[in-house]
């Protein structure tokens, strides 16, 4: 008997966001059973919702819970619509309402308990946001259901175990594989979809975490990668990988195929399309991953292929895509005494660790002159002062002249893995930049040679943008 087909599918917030997204979602869920015996579907919160329950825990903890009454009646009419409107089976639909209001009321009870402390933990951050996917579950898996597609709800922290890392919480593969199968393999097995939450898991003792925000995504590549699934499918809004934000250029067109250190590298970079962490366990298990739009399921989206199938250029094809990332600040410390003095750059970046501080890009002069990197606009003058305390007797002695930031700034990468085999890239696009006057303030390539990046004024974001993205070769 041949074994039979598994696929996993992931809906963001914008295709459960709505009645007409729901209903499209519900559509899609249909169409994949024809080829796929075994269907997981993962949920995200409905759009906006994750941002208005994480709000509410920031107000209480300020000691303010005035706006609860209206977080509550937004959250029941957001949710209570759909259900209104999507489920005509009476009792189903009040089981629905009465489980997700239930939820809206374990939101006040946390964040009056969050008032009373005057400060909210990250496991009680934790608590708060989950309670988007656990509504949107259920109106999703009633959705489908209502729609004669045979189906169990089922929440992940049954089956996805973490550690204590609240807010950024990292599973135990061993045993959520065992728990995963032992769980969703009857349920598929008995021809039923499971429909589950993304985002989030529980620890041993069954405390809920999340997996960081965009962590739908990873839940998705989770579930695929210990199944195993087939395929991972990830729903959103756009047809798939662009070339650049469609916003900026408006010739940004659709990649039909990518590699995985091509993905990675623009997760990393900004492309909001797939959560950099969700790569990792597709590559690991060797499945299938495609990325496609709910409103235009026609379309084929993007496909992840592995680096092996390609070799130099594709398609015609050297700079693949390019990604801005605003709001930076580029952070430089400086000082003939710098030169030959072993560990400056530990100490730095150790002062920069402890503001727990992201470092999308670093470089440095050869003649250790100098050391520069990036970090987000709103971090920057921790950083500094961390920085200079890290190193005030240095500034004493003026063995460093000075840590400075500039204002505003964006990273520009350019990503292809045809750049590796092709000479001259690098002048390519820096000729392409000279040419549209965007200044260019620092420069760092990976030793992959997948992507190269440049930081240049916020206001030159848009030029530089539009003029590599005119490095991208179209196809005949």
């Amino acid at each position: 008997m041949p074994e039979k087909k598994t696929l996993v599918m992931k809906f963001g917030g914008t295709s459960v966001g709505s009645m007409d997204a729901l209903m499209k979602a519900t559509q899609i869920v249909k169409d994949a059973r024809v080829e796929y015996p075994r269907v997981v579907v993962i949920t995200s919160a409905m759009s906006g919702v994750t941002n208005l329950l994480l709000d509410c825990a920031s107000l209480a903890a300020k000691g303010k819970i005035d706006s609860l009454p209206n977080a509550e009646s937004t959250l029941r009419e957001k949710h209570f619509s759909a259900a209104n409107a999507l489920i005509k089976d009476e009792g189903l639909r009040e089981e629905t309402k009465t489980g997700i209001n239930s939820l809206i009321l374990t939101l006040v009870d946390l964040c009056k308990a969050i008032a009373v402390l005057g400060e909210a933990s990250p496991r009680a951050l934790d608590a708060v946001a989950s309670l988007g996917e656990r509504m949107s579950v259920r109106l999703l898996g009633a959705v489908v259901k209502d729609a004669g597609i045979k189906s169990k709800v089922i929440e992940s922290t049954e089956f996805i175990v973490t550690n204590v890392h609240y807010q950024s919480a990292h599973p135990d593969f061993k045993v959520t594989t065992e728990k995963t199968r032992a769980i969703l393999d009857p349920i598929l097995d008995d021809g039923m979809v499971a429909v589950t939450t993304g985002f989030i898991g529980a620890t041993p003792e069954g405390a809920i975490t999340t997996l960081g925000r965009g962590g739908s995504d990873y839940s998705a590549a989770i579930i695929g990668a210990v199944l195993p699934a087939d395929d991972v499918w990830i729903w959103t809004d756009v047809d798939g990988v662009m070339t650049t934000d469609p916003r900026i250029v408006k010739e940004a067109r659709t990649l039909p195929e990518i590699t995985y250190s091509e993905i990675a590298e623009l997760a990393y970079y900004g492309a909001k399309v797939l959560h950099p962490k969700t790569i990792r366990p597709i590559v690991d298990a060797g499945i299938g991953l495609r990325i496609c739009n709910t409103f235009n399921p026609s379309h084929p989206g993007t496909r992840l292929i592995a680096n092996a199938k390609i070799n130099g250029k594709v398609d015609g094809q050297v700079v693949k895509a390019v990604t801005a990332i605003r709001d930076q600040r580029l952070v430089t410390i400086e000082g003939r005494g710098m030169l030959g003095v072993p560990g400056v750059a530990a100490r730095a970046f150790g002062a920069v660790a402890s503001t727990r501080t992201s470092v999308p890009l670093i470089t440095q002069a050869s003649s250790e002159q100098s050391i520069c990197f990036a970090v987000p606009s709103e971090s920057a003058e921790l950083v500094i002062s961390a920085l200079k305390a890290v190193f005030a007797g240095e500034i004493e002695d003026e063995d460093i002249d000075r840590v400075w930031m500039t204002e505003d700034v964006s990273i520009i990468t350019v990503v292809g893995v045809g750049m590796r085999h092709t000479p001259g890239v690098a002048g390519q696009v820096f000729t392409q930049l000279g040419n549209s006057k965007a200044n260019v303030l620092a420069i760092a390539q990976g030793s992959s040679e997948v992507s190269i990046s440049m930081v240049v004024a916020a206001a030159d974001t848009e030029l530089a943008v539009k003029a590599l993205h005119g490095l991208i070769v179209k196809k005949p």
